[in-house]
């Protein structure tokens, strides 16, 4: 090959080469745009943010301009106090239903730490019912003694029912009434035994696994309110004396008031003084706990009548081998709900006076769930005025079978 065709070769040849270098950088150029375009619109859709709800309406306001008009919104009065209203009943029972739980479950650990201690448990507690109990209203204990006979005959005429209406009080009003009593000192003898009999006769006692003495009131209510509790399941059980009289439904209907509400304690709320001198009525012995000399008792529901709530009830029962017992039961009884969260109801129809204080009152309307006389802690001669008492203060038959609870 001639010089003049080698000089034309490698010049056409280093000019392809020169156009193919353009081309390439040309492609890798553009190449390098994509990528790196493609790359920031990644990073810029995982750096974003959706707007928040603040930001969402400060553009919605920006949008609409400075003064957007407000929109008026109707509120009813009457319906916003409705829904407060709906509201409270509902808080009120879901703390019921907590306190029923919280109670259960002491109940359940109780059992456990017996099983575990090797402790006998009783019946009621370490088995489980295979039917569901029924539950009652309230269930009256009467609290009374061996020698209170005649006491008791005439409450029977009076204001307690017999016979089929005393069941069917239980079956339509749900309201069991018992005569609350335990056994003598010599277990099986002739006061026992006469019990045993007017039981067979009537059928309305409540015995108690207690020894009868007046010093042992306490022990007995004690007693009474976890026996009761375990054999019926009821919203309220309540204590009486033999010697005061009650009107049922009227009872009933002021129970029922505070149905929803937990860990209830209702009566006549007083304060008396704590009694150190020996020898008196009502002597304290244990009055240095309540401080210097002539100082007065907490806050408690007076003896004659009182009513606790079903999960007040179950903690007697849960509790009642540590509850300490003082001289007088209703101090004791105060005395058990001090440091617990409990709701003092101090309602003053539970302790009228005899005629014609509650007379005059079930003439104004007013009528009084118990009467009695303050100065015998009951009413005078019970069995013998106690007829006199509800003719004028009763509240009549047809309103305790008519009343709704």
């Amino acid at each position: 090959m001639s010089t003049k065709m080698k000089g034309e070769y490698s010049s056409s040849r280093s000019f392809a080469s020169r156009k193919y270098t353009i081309l390439l950088c040309l492609g890798s150029f553009c190449l390098g745009l994509f990528f790196t375009d493609r790359m920031w619109s990644i990073q810029e859709s995982k750096g974003m943010s959706r707007p928040s709800v603040t930001e969402a309406e400060r553009l919605k306001l920006i949008s609409e301009g400075c003064n957007p008009k407000p929109k008026e919104v109707k509120r009813d009065p009457q319906a916003l106090l409705g829904q407060v209203a709906n509201t409270h009943i509902a808080l009120q029972t879901l703390d019921k239903t907590i306190s029923s739980l919280e109670m259960e479950l002491a109940a359940a650990r109780s059992v456990q730490e017996s099983l575990q201690n090797g402790a006998p448990v009783s019946d009621d507690m370490g088995k489980k019912q295979p039917q569901v109990k029924r539950r009652y209203l309230m269930v009256v204990g009467i609290n009374t003694a061996f020698s209170s006979r005649k006491r008791r005959d005439s409450i029977r005429a009076t204001w307690m029912p017999q016979g089929e209406k005393r069941k069917r009080l239980e079956e339509e009003k749900g309201i069991i009434i018992r005569f609350v009593i335990g056994h003598s000192a010599t277990a099986g003898g002739i006061l026992d035994r006469a019990i045993e009999a007017e039981d067979r006769k009537h059928g309305d006692f409540l015995r108690l696994d207690h020894v009868e003495g007046y010093l042992e009131l306490s022990g007995k209510t004690k007693t009474y309110f976890s026996t009761a509790f375990s054999m019926w399941d009821a919203d309220f059980y309540v204590k009486v004396d033999d010697d005061v009289h009650v009107n049922i439904a009227t009872l009933g209907e002021t129970l029922v008031r505070h149905r929803k509400k937990p860990r209830v304690y209702i009566g006549c709320m007083k304060s008396g003084p704590v009694l150190s001198q020996k020898g008196v009525r009502y002597h304290e012995p244990e009055y240095w706990k309540f401080g210097e000399n002539g100082n007065k008792y907490f806050r408690h529901a007076t003896g004659q009548l009182y009513a606790i709530s079903r999960d007040l009830a179950s903690y007697i029962s849960i509790n009642q081998h540590v509850l300490h017992k003082y001289a007088n039961e209703d101090v004791s009884l105060g005395a058990w709900f001090i440091g617990i969260d409990v709701k003092h109801i101090d309602d003053r129809r539970l302790c009228c006076g005899t005629p014609p204080d509650c007379e005059w009152k079930a003439q104004a309307g007013n009528i009084c769930v118990a009467s009695f006389d303050w100065s015998c802690s009951g009413i005078c001669r019970s069995a013998d005025r106690i007829k006199e008492v509800h003719r004028r203060c009763g509240e009549g038959e047809k309103a305790l079978w008519s009343a709704t609870f």
